[in-house]
């Protein structure tokens, strides 16, 4: 077995996951799920709200997602192109993790986000 599968939230992670839950909800009416969340992050990263074509929102959630794993250092920011588009490249592959693995890990990594965003405290 991996050591780094079987991740677990720490408590203070488990709070800051219900507060972002709350937060959105009362904002959209609505319990987000991950892939909302994750596409909110990515259109925060690329800094324009208007709407988006299926293609373009399944790029926002690519840079959301690069820019999560950026954090424990799977990407690094590249560029903007002439679009305003982020860009990353890959730095070292994700381990493999099962779906609950990866679902905690991005749950660790967006409070991670909303932390260092100034989103929540």
């Amino acid at each position: 077995m991996n050591p780094e599968n079987n991740f677990v939230l720490a408590e203070h992670t488990k709070l800051q996951w219900y507060k972002i839950i709350f937060s959105l909800k009362k904002v959209f009416d609505k319990k987000p799920d991950m892939n909302a969340i994750i596409f909110l992050i990515g259109v925060r990263e690329l800094g324009v709200t208007r709407e988006f074509s299926k293609e373009e929102k399944t790029d926002l959630m690519h840079i959301a997602t690069c820019k999560l794993l950026s954090y424990d250092g799977y990407y690094e920011f590249e560029k903007n192109d002439e679009e305003g588009w982020p860009h990353y490249k890959l730095i070292r592959n994700p381990p493999y993790a099962d779906l609950s693995d990866q679902e905690n890990i991005l749950k660790k990594l967006i409070v991670q986000y909303f932390e260092e965003s100034g989103l929540i405290d």
